[in-house]
């Protein structure tokens, strides 16, 4: 009864409805899409925005409530891939690039997952941990790395360290790493300043992105034609599974129902900024419609639409 009820607030709140619009706006052919440089304006903002926040949480946090989550977080990083592309090579029989490529997407993270976790479960009256951005920041790499390798060590893949480097100086994660330490540094005084615009106008801001993130993804829906009914299911399946397994592991290391369930969120989600962007460079041979289409048209929807008030609802019951 409760998980209903999650999934009722979470349907009917704003972030989410703005993403179905995005949606519709798309399979009637409106020209309802914010212009490039607003985008890529709006995903700087929220990436600094989760940093710093995360970095000033940090700065208040023991470091003994932080070692055990950080620990699981490493370890989802380099076991997802793994998993994820032996279940892609035996079960919907991918190339050898193909299933790399679904497995850095898979073993990395979606931050704007992560973020519209946050603010449901915050709304839902289960305050995740403040340092949880922490975890998203330590997420973001290693999933990549571990898929890339595998491939190389196959020997199906090449310019792994150009791939590398090209995610380590990339956007996404310059600016949550970056965000840390600035939101670490800071003093309260110097934090408060900012707060306003980082902190209070966040979920207004993130609104206004999923509308766009809505339109992105019914694009790439309409455009792939990779995206058969088996990896449709697997794209449904993989993130229900992963994040099961989040909900239990992140209870398990000491995180409240708000944590385990934006942790949960976190291991489900799939990479559609850091991974594709290291892939085009390792893996060229590798279908980009594939792996961007589950991650962005299939798991990305299916998490913010059920995953997460699922993951809460199963949190709560576990803790």
């Amino acid at each position: 009864m409760e998980s209903i009820q999650l999934a009722l607030e979470n349907l009917t709140s704003p972030p989410v409805l703005a993403f179905v619009l995005g949606v519709v706006a798309v399979f009637v052919r409106s020209d309802l899409r914010l212009p490039d440089p607003i985008h890529t304006w709006l995903a700087t903002y929220l990436l600094l925005a989760i940093g710093l926040k995360g970095g000033h949480a940090l700065r208040l946090a023991d470091p003994g409530d932080v070692a055990l989550p950080a620990l699981a977080t490493v370890g989802f990083g380099i076991v997802v891939p793994i998993v994820v592309m032996a279940a892609s090579r035996r079960v919907l029989k991918l190339s050898l690039p193909d299933s790399g490529s679904l497995a850095a997407h898979f073993g990395s993270v979606s931050v704007v997952t992560f973020t519209a976790a946050a603010v449901f479960a915050a709304e839902a009256g289960s305050e995740p941990e403040p340092f949880m951005a922490t975890l998203v920041a330590l997420l973001e790499v290693p999933g990549i790395v571990v898929a890339l390798l595998l491939v190389s060590m196959a020997g199906g893949g090449s310019g792994w360290r150009n791939a590398l480097h090209e995610v380590l100086t990339g956007r996404s994660v310059l600016l949550l790493v970056g965000g840390l330490i600035i939101g670490a540094a800071a003093g309260s005084d110097a934090y408060a300043r900012v707060e306003p615009f980082f902190v209070v106008m966040f979920p207004g801001l993130l609104t206004l992105f999923l509308l766009d993130m809505g339109a992105t993804a019914a694009t790439q829906l309409r455009r792939s034609r990779s995206l058969t009914p088996a990896v449709v299911v697997f794209g449904l399946v993989t993130p229900l599974v992963l994040g099961l397994a989040g909900v239990v592991v992140g209870t398990a290391v000491g995180l409240g129902p708000g944590g385990a369930a934006v942790f949960a969120a976190m291991t489900a989600s799939a990479s559609y900024i850091a991974a594709p962007a290291a892939v085009r460079i390792a893996l060229p041979e590798a279908d980009a419609g594939l792996s961007l289409g589950v991650a962005l048209g299939v798991t990305f929807p299916f998490n913010l639409a059920i995953g997460i008030p699922l993951y809460l609802a199963i949190a709560r019951a576990v803790s």
